[in-house]
């Protein structure tokens, strides 16, 4: 492999700014600065909120990358610097010098596609910024999702920039075969004590068999990182325990074993909102397919939470899962020692272009490899591209290398898919399929993804939220549908989030965060008289439930008339997963409930079917009372389908004069814009 390069040049410098609730665009985002990097700009990737806009006027090119959230919001960590650019008092023309183009993610499901994307470009150009490349736009109902047209969009901008901004003769983009130089390194802090965790973890795993004979490291401890690990072959020793994301037995699902837990210690991530969990209970019989789960967590009565709101709640990866992953990469002298993770940035950097830490990892005080690997990279994620091609750099096995780098091909987007995404193939039984390959500890941080949080609707409000056990505190509850099914392969699945909620014992403390989106409830608020349409499948019925009892709430506190609420509720069996079924029974809410079980008759129904059912009462909701209608759920499929259902009840039932469908579709459009029309989907 060829040496890793210094790369960049002083006199072209690129911005790449993305604005992210899950990662997918900082994913993109990251994978366009490796496209510049490789052509030689000086490349600053940054969440968007970081930058002020004058920094756009420093560099060459500026790339944004953006996803559209909730009602065709702007993602949390760039809505400051949206309202930046919304400030009048900046003249016409003051970003003449920049030089830009937009790529955006979005859900063709939701009604505000890509609104984020299309009105960042539009108000770039009202402010001077010049187009340098076609904006592009990435969906996830593409049949590849956002790579369907990214992947492309992404080479033909390098071209394009390769052509715009040619390089000095002798000097040729920086190629595929030759590794990028890491952005994070982890040092280790020879005079600390090592962690306490250190022998407790050893000890723990060893009593339970997991914990292998230790093997050579790959590097010492003190060496710089290689740039090629050179193979050995493995000591003779028990394979690496399996992935617990694939065993047949799934602690947290069954019966969950003490030892198993991952540790209780708390990331330091700012702001956090402390919470401890008081109840963890199934609401599906035992004998249902799909294991879903109330969550109830209760936190200082001076909190507050509004219907629509989220709680983030970030999970940890199992020890066993952590010890496999050490043992296989015979990181075991390295894992318990204290490190330091330290940013790296050429020299010639103004302050400006310094590396920040990588977004989303907030490691512990004196953190070890091990702590990281548990509570901070996600080692059961399902790998993108970019991780093949930097294993491709970790191995001497020309067998394996080949097969690396094939994934990392997009001419091999089928054999990529078949082998990651379609059976659901974790980091770890990559790594556990090519043994071969030897990361260098030292950039652990740079090859596996951070663990994101998991945001849950919360599904409580008014009533629901009184504590009776202590006046000092409030409740909140979750809903939680928990992932477990079988692959392709037959081997079992579990999500991460999932496994660590369903092992989480009563009493447990979890720092979260929360998030409120205004726009969900503000209308319902302003005009508390006009009725509710709720339309709703599966675990879609918290934040409906939510704002159910908000409304309860506010009758009792203003003595006054409230408008009534209309549930359409679907589920696969009535007497399996039709949730709080008893509660809209309490005379106290005024809800009136509709029902559609797919699976309780031999035609499957479904809420767009009951949608149509009732159409009449619909149309006059709308028409004659200004019902405002929330549509939350799985997004796909069904947000579609129920706004095709509403479009074609009220153009039938529309009296006269007669609205055409095109006419009915711009109605529904304006409802959206005057937020009557509610989308919150995931």
């Amino acid at each position: 492999m060829t040496d890793s390069p210094k790369g960049q040049r002083h006199d072209r410098n690129a911005l790449i700014l993305y604005g992210s609730e899950t990662g997918n665009s900082q994913d993109a985002a990251e994978e366009l600065g490796r496209v510049t990097e490789r052509l030689h700009f000086v490349t600053r990737v940054s969440e968007m909120d970081l930058v002020e806009i004058n920094t756009l006027l420093k560099h060459t090119v500026v790339v944004f990358v953006i996803s559209t959230t909730g009602q065709g919001e702007f993602p949390k960590n760039a809505q400051k610097f949206w309202k930046s650019l919304l400030r009048k008092r900046l003249p016409p023309g003051c970003l003449n010098h920049v030089s830009f183009t937009t790529f955006g993610l979005g859900d063709s499901s939701y009604p505000k596609y890509n609104f984020s994307a299309r009105k960042l470009h539009k108000r770039l150009e009202q402010l001077g910024a010049k187009e340098i490349y076609p904006r592009g736009e990435g969906d996830e109902q593409h049949p590849e999702g956002i790579d369907g047209t990214f992947l492309s969009w992404s080479v033909d901008l390098g071209k394009h920039l390769l052509s715009s901004y040619p390089l000095p003769e002798g000097v040729t983009p920086i190629p595929s075969d030759v590794l990028l130089p890491p952005k994070i390194t982890l040092e280790i802090l020879e005079e600390l004590v090592p962690s306490s965790t250190t022998s407790e973890s050893i000890q723990k795993l060893s009593k339970m068999g997991l914990h292998q004979p230790q093997a050579s490291d790959n590097q010492a401890p003190g060496a710089e990182p290689r740039a090629l690990m050179v193979y050995e072959p493995p000591v003779e020793r028990e394979p690496p325990t399996p992935c617990e994301q694939i065993k047949d037995h799934l602690p947290g699902l069954d019966q969950p074993r003490e030892s198993n837990f991952p540790p209780e210690d708390q990331l330091p991530f700012p702001d956090p909102s402390e919470v401890e969990l008081v109840g963890n209970r199934r609401i599906t019989p035992d004998t249902h397919w799909q294991d879903v789960r109330e969550l109830t967590f209760i936190m200082s009565a001076d909190f507050t939470y509004e219907p629509g709101e989220t709680c983030t709640i970030f999970p940890k990866n199992f020890p066993e899962d952590v010890q496999a992953l050490i043992d296989l990469q015979g990181w075991n002298g390295i894992a318990d020692k204290p490190l330091r993770v330290q940013p790296e940035w050429p020299n010639y950097y103004l302050d400006e272009y310094l590396v920040p830490m990588a977004p989303g990892l907030y490691p512990l005080p004196r953190t070890t490899l091990r702590q990281l690997l548990t509570h901070n990279l996600d080692i059961t994620a399902i790998p993108k591209r970019h991780f093949f091609e930097l294993l491709a750099h970790h191995t001497n096995d020309h067998t394996h290398k080949e097969r690396l780098l094939e994934f990392c091909n997009p001419a091999f987007t089928d054999e990529f898919y078949d082998y990651t995404t379609r059976p659901r193939r974790s980091i770890l039984e990559v790594l556990q399929d090519f043994p071969s390959v030897k990361i260098p500890w030292k950039w652990a941080t740079n090859y596996f993804p951070v663990i994101r949080g998991r945001a849950y609707s919360i599904a409580s409000a008014g009533k629901l939220s009184e504590y009776m056990e202590d006046r000092r505190f409030i409740q909140f509850q979750i809903i939680v549908a928990l992932v477990k099914y079988r692959t392709v392969l037959k081997k079992v699945r579990q999500g991460l989030c999932s496994r660590y909620l369903a092992s989480l014992p009563i009493g447990t403390d979890l720092h979260v965060k929360f998030t409120v989106s205004e726009k969900f409830y503000e209308k319902a608020r302003l005009f508390p008289k006009n009725p509710l349409i709720l339309i709703a499948p599966g675990t879609g019925l918290a934040p409906c439930r939510a704002l159910v009892w908000d409304r309860e709430h506010l009758h009792l506190e203003s003595k006054k008339s409230v408008g009534k609420s209309y549930l359409f509720y679907g589920g696969r069996n009535k007497d399996a997963d039709f949730f709080y079924s008893n509660e809209w029974q309490y005379r106290g809410l005024q809800v009136e409930v509709f029902t559609a079980f797919s699976r309780d008759q031999e035609e499957k129904i479904y809420v767009q079917d009951i949608i149509r059912q009732n159409g009449k009462l619909i149309e006059h909701l709308i028409r004659t009372q200004g019902a405002i209608i929330y549509v939350c759920g799985s997004s796909g499929k069904m947000p579609k389908a129920v706004k095709e259902a509403l479009i074609d009840v009220c153009t039938q039932h529309c009296p006269e004069p007669k609205k055409s469908r095109e006419e009915m579709e711009t109605v529904f459009e304006r409802l959206s814009k005057l937020g009557g029309y509610i989308q919150e989907t995931w």
